[in-house]
C-alpha cells in the first residue's frame, strides 16, 4: 500500500534527524533541546514503524491507524522542529509549534489505542 511506503519512508528520515540532532546535541554547546527533539524523533520513528506493521497484520482499524502514524510524523516535526529552529535561528517556527506537537503526538497515540479496540473489516 502506498501510505504504508510512504509512512516507512518517513520513518527512516525521522530516525535519521534524530541521530543526527542526537550527535549534534553531544558536540554543541547549551544544546539541551536538541537532546529533546532528538528524543522525540527516534521515539516516533519506531512508533511509526510498529504502527505501520501492526496495520499490514490487521491488528490496527486501517483507517484509524494510518491517521495514528501521519499524526506522530507531523507532531514529531513540529515538536523537533519547532526546537532545532530556536537551537539555531533563535525563534520559533511558529507560537505554540512544539506544544502544538506535543499535543499531536499525544492525541496520535490516543488514536493508536482506538485504532486497536475498533474492529478491522
Amino acid at each position: 500500500m502506498l501510505a504504508h511506503r510512504l509512512l516507512l519512508g518517513l520513518a527512516g528520515l525521522t530516525g535519521a534527524a534524530g541521530v543526527a540532532l542526537a550527535a549534534a546535541s553531544a558536540h554543541g554547546a547549551d544544546a539541551g533541546r536538541l537532546a529533546s527533539a532528538s528524543a522525540m524523533l527516534l521515539f516516533h520513528a519506531t512508533a511509526i514503524l510498529a504502527t505501520v506493521a501492526l496495520l499490514a497484520r490487521g491488528l490496527l482499524h486501517g483507517g484509524i491507524g494510518l491517521v495514528a502514524a501521519f499524526g506522530f510524523v507531523i507532531g514529531a516535526a513540529l515538536f523537533a522542529g519547532d526546537l532545532t529552529l530556536r537551537q539555531y535561528a533563535g525563534h520559533s517556527l511558529f507560537p505554540y509549534a512544539a506544544p502544538t506537537g506535543g499535543t499531536v503526538m499525544i492525541l496520535s497515540w490516543l488514536t493508536v489505542t482506538l485504532a486497536a479496540l475498533v474492529p478491522s473489516k
